[in-house]
């Protein structure tokens, strides 16, 4: 296991009601407050209603319309926001794309030059305004998280940048606030949250009991109750477990001690950039395409240790046999979802994956990953996904 620093100061708020403690979490920065939100779902389920409640002693901004994968220029429309009204806080309530938009809002008021500069190279990130979260999808772990992932469609970039000054200060988690989201939604949000876990699961450090039965557990934990909450939306049960699963794949806990260069993200993320998919729905697709790529007799004990602890896959002593039923199982699972499982579904052919696979390397994180991947292997890959 290597040496590593844990640390996820974020606040969490849990349960019914918590919103309550919104005005005493805004009171500790300022009076002047910008609101994030996405398409408007927050004035249908009630929370816009709660929040200008609650907050009636408050200057409310609002920059209302982040997309879901959210663009550079809404960052730039937040930042002209807060510098005319002289914003004390920054407040984000949706999913995963409002809260990715509010950090770097809150980053890039900080910063006098081009935002895009602070997605590119988070080193220029040297303070940012604070940040409050109110979560309305499980799914990417933002709320807990020092991730934002901007896109810039001019160039076709969909970039991550991570500083610890966009960590949000506090998040307010409702399960109840999930009950609204739609199906599709939730299933791409399990697939988010269970790519999080793969992600740092499949690594070479061999020693990480403890981190690798959190990870199984929250693998479980989506298997069982993103089900239930397809069937049965406004189980309380089912929408806190995912809610908290959410968060907790994405806070460092499961990547502790271990080597956290990614694989299918910096994949899906080109998928997203050229074609703007929903990012669940692209990891899910992709991820057991990558895990039949890699499997070979180096991996394949990790694979084995997958079907046993998360599926439960009685092991007759051929591990291949093993680890390819825990891959199918996994593809199994997403389609049982209803997500879409190829990229034919979602009308994308092989006219960009040259430059695709070009840009997923650039950064030169794949070449470190679990199973180092190069250019034709990024292209193999998306082609084993029409």
């Amino acid at each position: 296991m290597k040496n590593f620093n844990f640390y996820a100061p974020t606040e969490m708020f849990f349960g019914k009601g918590e919103i309550k403690n919104l005005p005493n979490l805004i009171s500790r920065y300022g009076k002047n407050v910008l609101l994030c939100y996405g398409g408007g779902s927050i004035k249908r389920n009630g929370i816009y209603d709660s929040i200008h409640k609650l907050l009636k002693d408050c200057t409310i901004i609002e920059l209302s319309g982040i997309e879901p994968n959210p663009r550079i220029e809404t960052v730039e429309r937040g930042i002209k926001l807060c510098r005319e009204h002289n914003i004390d806080v920054v407040l984000a309530a949706g999913g995963g794309s409002t809260i990715d938009c509010a950090k770097v809002v809150a980053a890039g008021v900080c910063y006098e030059g081009d935002a895009w500069n602070i997605v590119t190279n988070p080193s220029k990130i040297k303070a940012a305004l604070p940040l409050v979260t109110i979560l309305t999808l499980a799914a990417t772990g933002s709320e807990m998280d020092p991730y934002a992932v901007i896109s810039n469609m001019k160039t076709n970039e969909k970039i991550g940048t991570e500083s610890q000054y966009i960590l949000p200060k506090a998040s307010i988690l409702d399960p109840e606030y999930l009950y609204t989201v739609p199906k599709y939604q939730t299933a791409a949000g399990t697939a988010d949250i269970m790519s999080h876990v793969i992600e740092n699961y499949f690594s070479t450090e061999i020693d990480t009991f403890v981190q690798d039965k959190i990870s199984e557990g929250l693998l479980e934990a989506c298997i069982k109750y993103c089900p239930v909450a397809l069937e049965n939306p406004e189980n309380y049960e089912a929408r806190a477990n995912l809610m908290w699963a959410s968060s907790l794949a994405l806070n460092g806990l499961t990547g502790c001690g271990k080597n956290q260069t990614w694989s299918c993200h910096p994949i899906e993320h080109e998928l997203s950039a050229f074609y703007d998919i929903t990012h669940g729905v692209g990891l899910a697709i992709i991820t057991p395409r990558w895990m039949r790529y890699i499997l070979n007799d180096k991996t394949v004990n990790k694979f084995v240790q997958y079907g046993e602890n998360v599926f439960h896959i009685q092991n007759t002593g051929d591990k291949f046999a093993v680890a390819n039923e825990a891959i199918d199982k996994t593809e199994q699972f997403f389609k049982d979802c209803q997500i879409p499982m190829t990229l034919k579904e979602l009308n994308i052919d092989e006219t960009h994956f040259e430059k695709m696979a070009e840009d997923a390397v650039k950064f030169g994180g794949l070449q470190y990953a679990y199973v180092p991947l190069n250019k034709n292997d990024v292209i193999n890959i998306l082609k084993e996904s029409l």
